[in-house]
């Protein structure tokens, strides 16, 4: 069997690390041993063809994508929520999906322009010197930027997009990752990354606008003030208290809360799109509630049961990112590209190109979108007989 010749390396590691396998499972599952998965990724060893085939098999992958030259990487830090609490290798397989992102707008860019990025970014700050009054004025010019009158704001997502911000969701399958982003090096614009998982609309829009801090006030943050956990902390506080910012400005969310209570927050969680949770927090910031009030209020939040799931969580629709959407759609109705086309220039699993786009299941060929037909039997087995079937 003929060696696969053009084997991208990086492409092995990638492709496990997308998969949640370690480098000593796979290799039992392709029946190789350890030693040549390790040069195999390092580059010390080509596999031979049929190597690849079973590892595109046993990683549900193209065997294309193996051959697919990366792109270079971003050197930037990616901005984790709950980085601290979650697992090495949940991180690793949400980052293997920016990328994978990363590379579908590298195609995308190609047939169409986006967006350019228009948002009011101050001057270079240290992050430890942003104070509490700052991030508010930052928030509220944001929100004028954006043209919002006082009171709730309107699609969070969409608003986003129009800044030139790049927006995905996914199921990260983690606990622990909310939502991440980075700024991109090759693009030089912000990618955010939402999670699908168990997520409400609310909580969407706070992690959507909690990045969009990230964004505004830590472009220049360095790996390794992110590796120091207090830093960690406070730039992870300065990203909450500019999302509450955002949802809800002072004298705006003042006049509509007739009393700090959970029954009167809970009748604006509809019409604000933010958790009760995030109001009492904001309450608290605005000095409506004392720290004894705050304690009962969470212990009755408890006693409800809100904190596995708040009213009307269900019934709230989850804005939608549509530009990346959109992109795909033109050039399919257009003619411009084909299914085919599209696949063979991004040979990645379907599915996962169908989330990152938010596209529907089964517009790129996946499984999800294929339904059961009936099949008519052969001739001669039956002159009127249809089956659902095949025997």
């Amino acid at each position: 069997m003929s060696l696969a010749v053009g084997f991208i390396a990086d492409r092995l590691t990638e492709a496990r690390r997308a998969r949640g396998v370690t480098a000593a499972d796979l290799a039992g599952m392709i029946d190789v041993s350890p030693t040549s998965i390790s040069k195999y990724e390092n580059g010390h060893q080509t596999p031979r063809r049929d190597v690849v085939d079973r590892m595109a098999a046993t990683l549900r992958l193209p065997s294309d994508y193996f051959y697919r030259a990366t792109l270079s990487s971003d050197q930037r830090p990616v901005f984790w929520r709950s980085k601290l609490s979650a697992q090495t290798g949940d991180l690793e397989r949400a980052k293997v999906r920016l990328e994978w992102l990363k590379e579908m707008i590298d195609y995308l860019s190609s047939f169409f322009d986006y967006p350019a990025l228009s948002l009011p970014i101050g001057e270079d700050r240290d992050a430890l010197t942003i104070r509490e009054d700052e991030i508010e004025t930052l928030a509220n010019t944001v929100r004028s930027f954006w043209s919002v009158q006082p009171g709730p704001l309107p699609d969070c997502v969409e608003k986003v997009e129009e800044s030139g911000v790049l927006v995905s969701r996914i199921h990260v399958h983690a606990e622990k990752v909310d939502a991440f982003s980075q700024w991109s090096d090759r693009y030089d614009v912000p990618f955010i990354v939402l999670s699908r998982d168990k997520a409400s609309a609310v909580r969407q829009r706070f992690d959507l606008l909690h990045e969009l801090g990230h964004v505004l006030m830590h472009k220049n943050v360095t790996q390794k003030q992110m590796n120091n956990k207090a830093t960690y902390k406070l730039i992870e506080g300065q990203a909450d208290k500019f999302a509450s910012y955002m949802l809800m400005p002072e004298q705006a969310f003042i006049s509509e809360l007739y009393a700090p209570t959970l029954d009167a927050m809970l009748s604006l969680k509809e019409r604000w799109g933010v958790s009760v949770g995030a109001m009492i927090m904001r309450c608290k910031s605005l000095d409506l509630l004392d720290d004894a009030s705050a304690k009962r209020l969470w212990m009755n939040y408890t006693r409800r049961g809100w904190r596995k799931g708040e009213p009307y969580d269900s019934s709230m629709a989850k804005e939608e990112p549509l530009l990346i959407r959109r992109g795909f759609e033109m050039l399919l109705s257009e003619g411009i590209q084909s299914v085919a086309d599209i696949r063979k220039a991004l040979p990645f699993p379907a599915d996962d190109l169908e989330e990152l786009a938010d596209l529907e299941s089964g517009t790129l060929g996946s499984s999800a979108g294929t339904r059961a037909e009936p099949v008519l039997k052969r001739k001669g087995i039956g002159d009127n007989v249809v089956s659902l079937f095949e025997r």
